[in-house]
């Protein structure tokens, strides 16, 4: 049993923390009045009594709430905690030698790329990247897709704290405190989703979603080079295909101006929309020390989603299926086309790259404890199917006229029935097509100024 009066000290420091110099005095004499224990509360909920580990605790607590402006959660912490993570295992810097071979990987997929599809190069740099330039390259996407979560977190675990840390006088004040706790514990996951990605990643569009702003390219070339060691194909091969791939990415996205912010928005859109399973939470944070960070974030790893879906949020998912599924489609046959002359092993390795994609991993499942939501393009391959029948039935051409309109693209049932979406846009091209010569024939018999020919 911790020393009595070293346990009141600590109680008393750590409300001093919460309500004021003159709060604190109050509020502990109300609590010892009640017969509160310092000593005893202290082993049951694991405060330090040490005046030093005491002082770590503070100052840990105090950079958890030191967010800026409006925000929840402190996103410098989640950026120190993304790149901590993205280091686990090393991350040595690039060499010369690594960054030229990236960079020039990705300036001939640009000219593969332009013998597959009209869409012109995306611009923007070429580059390589270690893993935490990665983290830092998608932090400011990352705050935009989590944001809305993480303010429902927030609140929900403040309540749950507040409800099971009763004997702790939360007056005005504390409880934004709990509240900027629980975004920050929410900002110190999203963390370190992203530092895990970073370890994963080959460059900016493994998720199919667009995490940069702008519109260069880019290689994680550490992860290219592992995921490269033990396959049959030679690691420079691995990374030209990988090279088009993304430069495919990054043409779709700069060069269809609609895309980015539809696919952000069903994000966020789904998102919004997210319940919080209290219970599940309350269960998870009730055995644990709720000043202890890494504690309440280890508690949450495994998700507190609500299981139930709205049918909002239902129309949004399969809507954002769809675009994924016609996005990384899309790269599939354009990516496809334009290495089949030159890369000997294109064709396994671009399924060994499609299993990876359905199999999952990190890469997979990291929305799924940020968001409730699996990013998995699950008709990958009937996507990639149509946009080839396209290609046979009028060329690239006609393939990326789709991508003028989202009312041109295919929707989910289309997906699974291409046949009938080729037919009907036949359809309709025909219809179009007579629609022009009846209006060409009509127009090519008027007169100036509306004058009827003359009659013979």
């Amino acid at each position: 049993m911790p020393d009595s009066e070293d346990a009141r000290r600590s109680w008393e420091l750590l409300l001093r923390q919460m309500l004021g110099e003159e709060g604190a005095r109050e509020a502990l004499e109300a609590l010892e009045a009640g017969g509160f224990d310092p000593a005893g509360m202290a082993e049951a909920t694991g405060l330090p009594m040490d005046p030093a580990s005491l002082q770590a605790m503070m100052l840990q607590m105090q950079r958890l709430m030191a967010t800026g402006g409006d925000d929840v959660v402190n996103w410098d912490l989640a950026r120190d905690i993304a790149r901590q993570t993205a280091h686990t295992g090393g991350d040595p810097s690039l060499t010369t030698a690594q960054a030229s071979r990236a960079v020039s990987a990705l300036q001939v997929a640009d000219l593969w790329l332009d013998a597959a599809t009209d869409l012109p190069p995306a611009g923007g740099g070429r580059s390589a990247w270690s893993r935490a330039q990665w983290v830092e390259g998608t932090m400011e996407v990352w705050k935009r897709l989590t944001s809305p979560v993480a303010t429902s977190v927030a609140d929900a675990l403040a309540g749950v704290i507040a409800a099971q840390q009763a004997d702790l006088p939360i007056q005005e004040g504390g409880g934004e405190m709990l509240r900027r706790l629980g975004g920050s514990v929410f900002g110190m996951q999203v963390g370190q989703a992203a530092g895990t990605l970073a370890r994963e990643v080959f460059g900016t569009s493994d998720t199919g979603l667009p995490l940069v702003e702008g519109h260069g390219t880019a290689l994680v070339v550490s992860n290219v080079e592992a995921y490269a060691e033990g396959l049959d194909a030679g690691p420079e091969e691995v990374l030209q295909l990988l090279a088009v791939r993304e430069a495919a990415h990054a043409r779709l996205y700069a060069h269809v101006p609609w895309l980015r912010p539809h696919i952000l928005g069903l994000v966020e859109e789904y998102a919004r929309g997210i319940s919080i399973d209290v219970d599940r939470m309350e269960e998870a944070v009730r055995s644990i020390d709720v000043t202890d960070p890494d504690a309440l974030r280890s508690a949450l790893s495994g998700g507190v989603f609500a299981m139930e879906v709205s049918p909002e949020q239902a129309a949004a998912l399969e809507r954002l299926e769809t675009a994924l599924a016609l996005v990384e489609g899309w790269v599939e046959d354009v990516a496809g086309r334009a290495v089949a002359p030159h890369l000997p092993h294109a064709v396994p390795l671009r399924e060994m790259l499609r299993r990876r994609r359905a199999a999952g991993g990190p890469a997979e499942h990291v929305f799924a404890t940020l968001v409730g939501l699996q990013l998995r393009p699950r008709k990958l391959r009937e996507a990639a199917a149509l946009w080839g029948s396209l290609v046979a039935a009028g060329g690239p051409e006609q393939r990326d006229a789709l991508w003028e309109h989202p009312d041109l693209l295919p929707q989910a049932d289309d997906l699974d029935d291409g046949a009938a979406f080729l037919a009907r846009r036949r359809f309709a091209e025909e219809s179009e097509a007579e629609l022009d010569a009846a209006l060409a024939e009509i127009l090519g018999g008027e007169q100036p100024d509306g004058e009827q020919p003359p009659s013979s």
